[in-house]
């Protein structure tokens, strides 16, 4: 991965980075809520899956066929895997980490996500 990428997803507010040996794969959680992983399909193929809203995870598949997939191994309707080989548009990706992130924060009560966006 890019390092603009790894320093972008961990530029949001309280995100951390971990790593998941039996996925081989980073994680990018909030509050240990995964926003996104970073790891290889079975093919070792490098790829970024987001959390993204049904109709964008669409959207993306339709716009980016055999760069955008179904979420590799998450749920189909609710992850998208970007193979990052494939150089999608730079502004393309930010969207996503943002959209993954403020969802996963979403799902937080308002007095947790108070304090996420207060963190240092």
């Amino acid at each position: 991965m890019e390092k603009w990428l790894d320093d972008y997803l961990l530029s949001r507010k309280g995100a951390k980075k971990g790593f998941q040996a039996d996925w081989q794969a980073h994680r990018y959680l909030l509050k240990n809520k995964m926003f996104a992983m970073h790891g290889g399909d079975k093919e070792g193929k490098e790829i970024l899956t987001v959390k993204l809203t049904p109709a964008h995870c669409e959207e993306l598949r339709e716009l980016y066929p055999g760069k955008v997939t179904a979420g590799y191994y998450m749920n189909k309707t609710h992850w998208v895997s970007i193979y990052l080989e494939e150089n999608l548009p730079e502004e393309v990706l930010r969207k996503c980490v943002d959209e993954a992130y403020e969802l996963i924060l979403g799902s937080f009560s308002k007095k947790v996500q108070a304090e996420i966006l207060q963190e240092k």
